[in-house]
C-alpha cells in the first residue's frame, strides 16, 4: 500500500511526518508544498516590510517651527523608530539651504514648503513631496499699530518698511503678494530682512519697521501684546484661500525622483511616522502637548506655545494628502511672483505623490 509524507510545523520549531493513506495523497500533496513554501517565504515576506536603509539624514530649517511641529512629535513619540529608521536631523539651515542638501544628495530627505519641490524642478533637479504636514504657509502680516496708525487699507502700506525673517523665505512670499494685490510693487516699499533672533517688538516700537510678515509664535505674541493689528493671515485656511486664491500647500518632506524609486519603503516608513504623528495631533491637549514637545522649543512661554498651536491647528494636515487644487495654486502663485520662469513647464504629477500618504492613512485610519 503506497504512501505519501505530510511534513508540517510542531511547537519549539520540530517537524513532524505524517503517513497518509492513497486516497488522500494528490489533494495532500499539493496542499503540502503550498505549506512548506508558505513557512519558507515567511522570513523574506517579513523583510518586506522593513525599509531599505535603517538610517536617513533629513534637512530641515527651524526644527523647533511649528511648520515641523509633526516632525517633533515623531521624533518624540519614537514613531521614527518604530518603523525601523533611525533619522538624523541637519538643522541650523535657511530654507535654500535645504534644497540645496537634497538636491546634492547631502541629505536623503527634505522638511520644507512644497513649492521647493517645483522650484528645483524648474532648476532640473526634480524632487518629489509624499507627505504634507500644513495645507497653508502659517505666516501672517501685521501693521505697527504705533507707526501706522491711521492704517485703512493695503493701498496705505506705500512708503512703509516691511520686515521679514531671513530664515522664512514664504513671509516675503506673503508680503510681496499682499503688496501685489494693493497695486504696489518693491518700489514703493522697503523689504528688509530680519534676523531670527532680532527682537521684533523692539523694532515695531522703535518705528524701526512698519510693518512685519512672520510666522508663530511671534505673530501670536505681537497680537497678545496688542503691538500689531493682522492684515492678511495664512495661519486659517479662510484667509490662505483670500490671499492666494486657493489652498496653499506648506510644510512636507520630500526626497529626489531617485531616492523614491530605489528607496520606497525607506519613504513609506518615514510617510508612516509623520502620518501617525499628524493623526495624534488631531486629539493632542494641552497638556500632551507640552510633555511631548522638548522645553527648548517652547521659548520659555508654555502659555504662549500653547496658544500658537490653537492660532495654526486648522493648518495641521489630519492625514499628509496634498490637497486638490494646492499644487495648481503653488504653480501660480510662483508664476505671478516671477520665482518660476515658466510656471507652464512645471509637470506638477512629478512635484509630489499622495501613494505614500494614502496608504498611511487607511493603516493609521488617520
Amino acid at each position: 500500500m503506497g504512501c505519501v509524507c505530510w511534513v508540517h510545523n510542531k511547537p519549539m520549531g520540530h517537524l513532524c511526518v505524517t503517513m497518509l493513506q492513497p486516497g488522500l495523497q494528490r489533494r495532500a500533496f499539493g496542499a503540502g508544498i503550498a505549506c512548506i513554501a508558505g513557512v519558507l517565504a515567511m522570513p523574506a515576506l517579513g523583510a518586506l516590510n522593513k525599509p531599505e536603509l535603517t538610517r536617513v539624514l533629513l534637512a530641515v530649517s527651524g526644527r523647533s517651527s511649528l511648520s515641523n511641529l509633526p516632525l517633533t512629535i515623531a521624533a518624540q513619540l519614537g514613531y521614527f523608530e518604530s518603523v525601523g529608521l533611525q533619522v538624523d536631523f541637519t538643522d541650523a539651515l535657511e530654507e535654500p539651504q535645504v534644497q540645496q542638501a537634497v538636491g546634492s544628495g547631502a541629505a536623503q530627505v527634505g522638511a520644507g514648503m512644497f513649492d521647493h519641490t517645483l522650484y528645483l524642478q524648474s532648476k532640473g533637479q526634480p524632487c518629489r513631496a509624499f507627505v504634507l504636514m500644513a495645507r497653508s504657509p502659517q505666516v501672517a502680516l501685521g501693521v505697527a499699530r504705533k507707526s501706522l496708525a491711521w492704517y485703512r487699507h493695503t493701498a496705505d502700506l506705500k512708503g512703509c518698511v516691511i520686515g521679514v525673517p531671513a530664515s522664512v523665505p514664504t513671509a516675503g512670499m506673503v508680503a510681496r503678494l499682499v503688496l501685489l494685490r494693493a497695486g504696489l510693487g518693491p518700489a514703493d516699499v522697503s523689504i528688509i530682512e530680519v534676523d531670527a533672533h532680532a527682537d521684533v517688538p523692539a523694532l515695531l516700537r522703535q518705528g524701526v519697521l512698519d510693518v512685519i510678515s512672520h510666522t508663530d509664535p511671534m505673530m501670536t505674541m505681537l497680537e497678545q501684546r496688542g503691538e500689531i493689528s493682522i492684515i492678511a493671515d495664512t495661519r486659517t485656511l479662510k484667509g490662505t484661500t483670500e490671499l492666494f486664491g486657493g489652498v496653499l500647500p506648506s510644510s512636507c518632506l520630500y526626497v529626489t525622483q531617485e531616492f523614491m524609486r530605489r528607496n520606497p519603503l525607506t519613504v513609506q516608513s518615514l510617510c508612516d511616522a509623520v502620518v501617525r504623528a499628524l493623526k495624534w495631533l488631531q486629539t493632542a491637549g494641552p497638556g500632551d502637548i507640552l510633555k511631548t514637545v522638548p522645553e527648548a522649543h517652547l521659548a520659555g512661554d508654555r502659555a504662549l506655545f500653547l496658544a500658537a498651536v490653537d492660532r495654526s491647528r486648522e493648518a495641521i494636515s489630519p492625514d499628509g494628502l496634498m490637497p486638490d487644487g494646492g499644487p495648481r495654486t503653488a504653480r501660480r502663485v510662483l508664476g505671478t511672483l516671477g520665482v518660476i520662469a515658466r510656471p507652464e513647464l512645471i509637470d506638477l504629477s512629478r512635484a509630489y505623490t499622495n501613494e505614500f500618504a494614502e496608504r498611511a492613512k487607511e493603516k493609521f485610519r488617520a
